[in-house]
C-alpha cells in the first residue's frame, strides 16, 4: 500500500502528512484493504468535515480539514477523527469494489437521504471493529432525514446492525423509512 497526502507541509492548520498516513495505512489494514494505493488531499482552507473518495489506482480521497480535526482544539490534528472520517470514505470504496454496490453512485452525486444512509451503514460497522461512535448522533442525523418516528428508528437500527447489505437494499431500506 502506497498512502500520499497532500499538501506535504501544512500551513494553515497544525497536521503531520507523515503522521495522516500512519492513521490512513492503519485504517486500510483495519479494512482489509492492503493492497489499496491512496492519495489523500486535505483542503485546510475549508473548515468542514467532509470527506469524498473517488475511485481509481490510487483511490483519491477529499479531506476538508475538520474531517481531521480535533474538535476540542480547533486547527489541530486528532488521530480518532482522522481514522473515523478516513474509515467512512473507506468502507465507501470497500463497498463499491464489490457486484453489491456496482449501481452505486458516486460521492458527489450522493443525494442527502443516500449520504445519511450509507455513512448509517458505514459507522455501525465502524463501531463494531472498535472506532468510538457516538450513535446517537449518527441516530439523529438518519431521523433528519427519514423523519421522526417509531418507523425511522426501526430501518435505523438494521441498517447499523447489518454487516452485508446491497446498495438496493440500502436504498430500499431507506425508502420505506421515509414513507
Amino acid at each position: 500500500m502506497k498512502v500520499t497526502v497532500e499538501p506535504s507541509i501544512f500551513s494553515i492548520v497544525k497536521y503531520d502528512a507523515d503522521e495522516i498516513a500512519g492513521v490512513a495505512k492503519e485504517m486500510l489494514t483495519l479494512l482489509g484493504m492492503e493492497s489499496t494505493n491512496l492519495t489523500i488531499e486535505v483542503d485546510e482552507t475549508i473548515a468542514m468535515s467532509r470527506v469524498t473518495t473517488t475511485m481509481g489506482d490510487p483511490v483519491h480521497v477529499l479531506a476538508m480539514s475538520a474531517a481531521f480535526e480535533n474538535l476540542k482544539k480547533p486547527m489541530t490534528f486528532s488521530a480518532d477523527n482522522t481514522k473515523f472520517s478516513l474509515g467512512r470514505g473507506l468502507l465507501r470504496v470497500r463497498d463499491r469494489l464489490t457486484p453489491n454496490f456496482s449501481d452505486a453512485p458516486a460521492d458527489e452525486d450522493l443525494s442527502i437521504v443516500e449520504a445519511a444512509t450509507w455513512d448509517t451503514y458505514c459507522v455501525g460497522r465502524l463501531s463494531r471493529l472498535g472506532l468510538k461512535v457516538h450513535k446517537q448522533r449518527w441516530h439523529y442525523n438518519f431521523r433528519n432525514r427519514h423523519g421522526f418516528n417509531d418507523a425511522t428508528d426501526k430501518h435505523f437500527a438494521t441498517i447499523w446492525e447489518s454487516d452485508d447489505l446491497t446498495w438496493s437494499q440500502l436504498t430500499e431500506i431507506s425508502r420505506h423509512a421515509i414513507a
